[in-house]
């Protein structure tokens, strides 16, 4: 059986895309996924900022910020992913809902409170920054609503995030989406499905030839 591991954040849209790739390439195929963190923004004040004034900063107008918001919906689309950026009013801070990510990994329900923190970020717009609305969103996807503010009310997981970004420095991962499939075989991006299926393959030849192997995203071509 395939083990993915997927390093990404919740606020970047390609991860979601990412998501909903893998999904397609695994169609059915047993698979382990588990889910890493990596803060896009790990300087964002805790309580997040506008995300009008975040996207001028970041991309130089608010013209070129709906450019690459319309690449992005109609990537989406093509996944069955309704993006709906009019209605996300703040960039968050992820801090709490890798947290949380955590937290639902050890109670068996993560790739649900993963993909309801996406929904709620990316199609209703929700704060994600806010509290009591990722309580509500990790309750929606099976997390005890107690639990959560227990969690969110220590400095719980805290630790384990910034260990799990380390190991993600370590492996020289920049951005997100990254797959490691079975420890052996790296892919970066949210790549076609076919694309998966060739790593899929890839890592199932590594591990019998005992290989170290990565994948250049780029070409498909493995190098040993």
């Amino acid at each position: 059986m395939l083990t993915i591991d997927v390093i990404s954040d919740v606020i970047c849209p390609w991860c979601f895309i990412g998501k909903r790739r893998l999904e397609k390439a695994l169609s059915g195929r047993p698979a382990t996924v588990r889910w890493h963190p990596f803060q896009l923004n790990p300087d964002m004040p805790r309580e997040g900022i506008d995300r009008k004034s975040y996207r001028i900063a970041k991309f130089g107008s608010w013209a070129r910020s709906l450019e690459l918001d319309a690449r992005v919906a109609a990537a989406g689309e093509d996944e069955g992913i309704a993006f709906n950026f009019g209605r996300m009013a703040r960039t968050p801070n992820t801090l709490d809902a890798h947290r949380i990510i955590w937290l639902a990994g050890e109670r068996g329900v993560q790739d649900a409170v993963v993909e309801t923190l996406f929904l709620a970020y990316f199609t209703e717009g929700e704060d994600l920054s806010d509290r009591a609305t990722l309580a509500e969103v990790a309750a929606d996807a099976g997390l005890d609503r107690a639990e959560v503010y227990e969690l969110l009310a220590s400095d719980k997981g805290i630790d384990v995030v910034q260990a799990g970004e380390e190991r993600a420095r370590r492996l020289g991962v920049s951005g997100v989406p990254f797959f490691v499939v079975n420890g052996r075989v790296a892919l970066s991006g949210a790549q076609p499905p076919e694309l998966f299926r060739q790593v899929f393959e890839q890592a199932e030849e590594a591990a019998v030839a005992g290989e170290a192997c990565e994948v250049d995203p780029a070409t498909g071509k493995r190098e040993c």
